[in-house]
């Protein structure tokens, strides 16, 4: 008795294809089925609830003196936060990327402690350095200087938290991009600012507005170091985040998704502007990617 073996193998070759076909349909319904359960209903939640009395009280919600004193707070904080985050990000990125000195990986290190930092923890250092029995306690005190409970404070505490966006978002891209165009415009006479502001800037404008969308998002959300600092005075030092949670504990819960449906549509444009800049610079993006992927490999 024979066996084909040629039949046999055309037979499996034959169901390799659906199996992997199965397979990557089986794949794509977990994920969507979990982006619908954990992203998508969430966010339908928030929008249904904040229009769940009519646009009119959605209206209302919004227009409400103490909703207008958070959104402007927010506004002035993220207003302050990021340019200061951008300035510090292009200089940090830069001397990371062009150039060798000793330190520069515990600089790298430094820029990446508030992701390992818990924004609480955060929040309590400036309340140990600044507060009434801080470090500088005593001294503001004297002077009539309020850092924390008041303005100042949350700006600290949201530069924190949000410095290393820009930052760790051009060092890839600067180091996917190489030295070798600067090196020449040095060598055909540029000086420092020509050579950034004519060479480095347009190859990195697109990864720079890409972190800075990133940055100002986080600005405008961050929940757990502004808490601690601000002490909740309504009008004064609450920001969006710190509105909604108090009118979500007085049971206010239309007027608590209204004004959370802000942070909502801001978490929708920035998702809607990291597409178009993926889409507009795919290569310098994916190269970036990849780049991100090596240092955490050597750092492992």
């Amino acid at each position: 008795m024979s066996y084909n073996f040629q039949t046999s193998y055309s037979t499996a070759s034959r169901k390799r294809p659906r199996r992997l076909y199965l397979g990557r349909i089986i794949l794509i319904a977990v994920t969507l089925a979990f982006l619908a359960a954990f992203l998508l209903l969430p966010l339908l939640a928030v929008f249904t609830q904040a229009l769940a009395k009519g646009v009119g009280a959605y209206l209302a919600a919004i227009s409400d003196p103490l909703a207008w004193s958070a959104i402007k707070l927010t506004l002035w904080v993220a207003a302050i936060a990021v340019p200061l985050n951008l300035v510090f990000g292009v200089a940090a990125a830069w001397a990371i990327a062009k150039f060798d000195f000793r330190g520069k990986s515990t600089l790298i290190t430094l820029i990446d402690l508030p992701f390992a930092v818990s924004p609480v923890i955060a929040g309590l250092i400036y309340i140990l350095i600044f507060g009434a029995h801080g470090w500088f306690g005593p001294f503001l005190q004297a002077h009539d200087i309020r850092i924390v409970f008041a303005v100042p404070g949350i700006v600290l505490a949201t530069i924190f938290v949000t410095f290393p966006f820009v930052a760790r978002e051009l060092i890839p891209v600067m180091q996917a991009q190489g030295k070798d165009d600067e090196e020449t415009a040095l060598s055909l006479g540029a000086n420092g600012w020509q050579t950034f502001w004519r060479v480095t800037f347009p190859n990195i404008r697109w990864g720079l507005l890409y972190g800075v969308l990133l940055c100002n998002a986080r600005a405008m959300g961050e929940f757990g170091a502004v808490s601690v600092v601000s002490g909740h005075i309504r009008g004064l030092t609450n920001t969006v985040p710190l509105h909604v949670e108090i009118l979500y504990n007085e049971y206010n819960y239309t007027a608590a998704f209204a004004v959370a449906s802000l942070l909502a549509l801001l978490a929708l444009l920035t998702l809607a502007g990291k597409s178009i800049l993926e889409w507009r610079e795919p290569e310098l993006y994916h190269a970036a990617r990849r780049q991100q992927a090596i240092q955490r490999t050597r750092r492992s």
